[in-house]
């Protein structure tokens, strides 16, 4: 009921309420229900009104229902009124009413007296009683207990009420409140035949699956993401769909994003924008009279009550958004990325204090590691680096109390992308163990682990590795974007080498190899020629570690080896499944090439990757793992090296004529007699250098390309690998049978305006 007060009305002092615990629940049960039995709330609750004064000892309760225009409570229904229809009550979200204060706060009050001002004043400044409708009534009101009607969110507000000379109310009836509200809350939820969660709605309409809802919320959750922007991005839903199904769960109206709406600059004076992203509201509307708020979850009461001290408002209006849409509201409707800046997560960090992981304790470092700034600076690194088109994330401690450093890899060269305070370290890289599901509190063995994401709704795999050091542990991510297969074409490989390449993927069996160190890109080859041979009537299986690249068309199989699921177990398990076509993704064992060589002696196609230097010097690799010599030279049909050389910016790349001294360095690099048949025009060769723009930031290179040596399986190579020669002699023999080394690749690369001579000598050596 309202705030209440005095006419001739008498009104029978009700008796104490001295109900023992299990009476209470007994009796509370009987009223809870002839409620559920009846279809109207309304009539069901004047049918137990006595029984409720009686079971909770009061003068009078009213019972507040949410109205859903976000803005006040509406009394439904007053017990022990007599006159209880004759006026309605309407009470704002305000701090200045005791039942607008509980709706707004959502805390339960106990008030020993209404009439002492100071009493008020304690709980909020501008908490006042009102007592023109008591007086009115004749009431002389005194004691009071008002505690929300809630579930997941408000559903309304109960008021009870005592007179003078009645018994104060205590503490024991605070809880017996509180288990009618309860009661209450269900009734409510049951009559509102509401949603159960802010998305259900769109479950509901066949939009979304449950289950993809619950692994939606849950990577959410684990990686601080929002649900809303996955809705968008991975299931193409509209964000007013996704509004309704928030507007119904809430009982609260949807605002949708207006780039034309003006925000009150009044209200939004004194409170950084910094602040409003992180905590994600805003005040769209009003004045200090009313304030109208938007927020992505009107749930939070602890938002709500920070609300009021930052706004200062005397009376509230709550609208429901989406997380994106008041972050464009804040940046004037230019599209940001839902994770903070930098500058603004050092800004929470800072307000959240230093954040040290000392403790051995496991819940306490995940505590830390689940601070909202430090998600979000993980969240920011990534997403930067993706954008960037970084490669590797290194996350290094610095020295004793120097801040630690986050690099990283762009086109194979390192970059420091910002620095970070040496107190945030630990809690940084204890956040990536934690969404890789590594062991956070053991801080003194290296771990490695793996986590999938979305970024902008491209699926990213992140492949993690901890090293302890002497400064603290350090971190480096790997960035697996998957993706399709690029086409052959599109390789750069030179004429000769593609036409080979082709030739030797048309065979019905054999082994085929790409070499090169890690990053050098040899998956992203051997996909581009399974993409070439992948037809309907070949069968081709792949396993790999980790399925970075995926095609239609292909059996791939991700490796498990800690469940013992490895490449020699794949292979023997893909000889029975009818295979045309293998791919095992590295041999790294004598049993492993062992099995490649017996396949590809029986019929398959078999394409693998090793990690050596030059065609020729993997031949002698593979010898020293133990082959047999005959049937590894009857199944070679050849092996493909391969580097990754940086490519000059497009943008601001520039031509220019070198001088003898340089051409003859390159003419000489390549070999002078090879370099004749190549049938240039010395004194027309134009090359091209670097200069730096936006772009390029400033470096001058953007991208890499590759460059190859092709050894092919000539009888004469086959030969040398039965009677195990030198390398010497397979590299001398391969050069005459017509391979171009990388560094000859790479000049041709640089004379035709690719690169310079400079970014080959960094993949080549001199």
């Amino acid at each position: 009921m309202a705030d209440t007060a005095d006419t001739d009305i008498e009104i029978e002092s009700p008796p104490p309420a001295e109900v023992v615990p299990d009476e209470f629940v007994a009796s509370l049960s009987t009223i809870y229900q002839r409620l559920k039995r009846s279809k109207n709330l309304k009539t069901a609750m004047k049918q137990v009104e006595q029984d409720l004064l009686d079971l909770l000892g009061v003068r009078l309760f009213t019972i507040y229902q949410c109205v859903e225009n976000g803005k006040e409570i509406l009394a439904s229904f007053k017990g022990g009124d007599p006159d209880d229809d004759s006026v309605e009550i309407r009470v704002p979200f305000s701090p200045a009413s005791l039942a607008g204060y509980v709706a707004l706060s959502q805390r339960s009050l106990i008030v020993k007296n209404v009439l002492n001002s100071q009493e008020l004043t304690d709980i909020h400044p501008r908490l006042q009683f009102s007592r023109s409708f008591s007086e009115a009534k004749g009431w002389k009101v005194k004691s009071m207990i008002i505690v929300p009607i809630k579930d997941e969110i408000l559903l309304g507000v109960m008021q009870l009420i005592n007179f003078e000379g009645d018994r104060d109310l205590t503490k024991i009836d605070l809880k017996h409140a509180m288990m009618v509200s309860q009661m209450l809350a269900k009734q409510f939820r049951s009559s509102l035949q509401s949603t159960q969660g802010p998305y259900d709605y769109l479950v509901q309409i066949g939009e979304i699956t449950a289950a993809e809802l619950a692994e939606l919320q849950n990577s959410a959750s684990l990686y601080g993401g929002s649900v809303s922007r996955s809705l968008m991005e991975d299931y193409s839903l509209e964000a007013d769909l996704i509004g309704k199904s928030l507007e119904y769960y809430y009982r609260v109206p949807y605002m949708k994003y207006d780039s034309k709406h003006e925000l009150p600059f009044e209200l939004l004076e004194n409170i950084g924008i910094s602040y409003l992203r992180s905590n994600l509201w805003l005040p769209v509307a009003g004045n200090k009279e009313e304030a109208v708020i938007l927020i992505d979850d009107p749930s939070d009461y602890q938002r709500i009550m920070e609300i009021q001290g930052v706004v200062n408002a005397r009376n509230y209006v709550f609208r429901v958004g989406l997380p994106e849409h008041i972050i464009n509201y804040l940046h004037g409707g230019e599209e940001e990325d839902f994770e903070a800046g930098f500058d603004d997560v050092f800004a929470s960090l800072e307000e959240q204090g230093g954040i040290e992981i000392e403790s051995e304790d496991e819940s306490d470092d995940e505590r830390l590691a689940a601070t909202s700034a430090i998600i979000q600076l993980v969240n920011r690194i990534i997403t930067e680096a993706d954008r960037l088109g970084a490669s590797d994330i290194h996350i290094e401690p610095g020295k004793d109390n120097a801040p630690g450093g986050v690099r990283i890899r762009v086109d194979g060269i390192c970059r420091e992308l910002l620095k970070i305070p040496q107190e945030h370290c630990a809690a940084l890289v204890a956040r990536i163990k934690v969404i890789s599901r590594l062991n956070i509190a053991e801080r003194r063995l290296p771990q490695d682990g793996k986590c999938k994401l979305k970024i902008r709704g491209k699926s990213l795999e992140l492949r993690v590795a901890t090293v302890p050091t002497v400064q603290g542990e350090s971190a480096v991510m790997r960035l697996l974007a998957a993706g399709n297969a690029l086409p052959l074409d599109k390789l750069n490989l030179s004429v000769k080498n593609h036409e080979q390449i082709i030739e030797l993927s048309s065979h019905p069996h054999g082994l085929f190899l790409v070499v090169g160190p890690t990053g050098s890109g040899k998956t992203t080859t051997l996909h581009a020629v399974l993409g070439h041979i992948n037809k309907p009537e070949r069968k081709i299986w792949t396993a790999e570690d980790p399925v970075e690249i995926t095609q239609p068309g292909l059996q791939q199989v991700q490796m498990l080896p800690k469940i013992g699921f490895t490449f020699a177990t794949a292979m023997r398990s893909f000889l029975r499944a009818d295979p045309d076509v293998i791919l095992i993704g590295e041999m790294r064992d004598e049993e492993t090439a062992s099995i490649g060589i017996e396949a590809s002696l029986t019929g398959h196609l078999v394409f693998s990757t090793l990690h050596t230097n030059s065609a020729p010097e993997t031949l002698t690799r593979l010898l020293d793992l133990g082959l047999d010599p005959v049937n590894f030279s009857d199944a070679l049909l050849g092996v493909l090296a391969q580097r990754l050389m940086r490519t000059l910016c497009g943008n601001c790349s520039r031509a220019y004529k070198p001088d003898q001294k340089e051409l003859d360095h390159l003419i000489e690099a390549y070999g002078r007699e090879e370099f004749e048949e190549l049938e240039l025009d010395t004194s027309n060769i134009e090359l091209k250098g670097a200069v730096g723009c936006d772009e390029c930031s400033d470096t001058g290179y953007k991208g890499r390309t590759g460059i190859h040596e092709l050894l092919v399986g000539t009888h004469e190579v086959q030969a040398m690998i039965y009677r195990k020669a030198e390398l010497s002699e397979i590299t001398e023999q391969a050069i005459k049978d017509g391979m171009k080394t990388m560094r000859q690749d790479g000049i041709e690369k640089i004379f035709s305006g690719i690169s310079d001579y400079q970014q080959l000598l960094r993949v080549v050596g001199g």
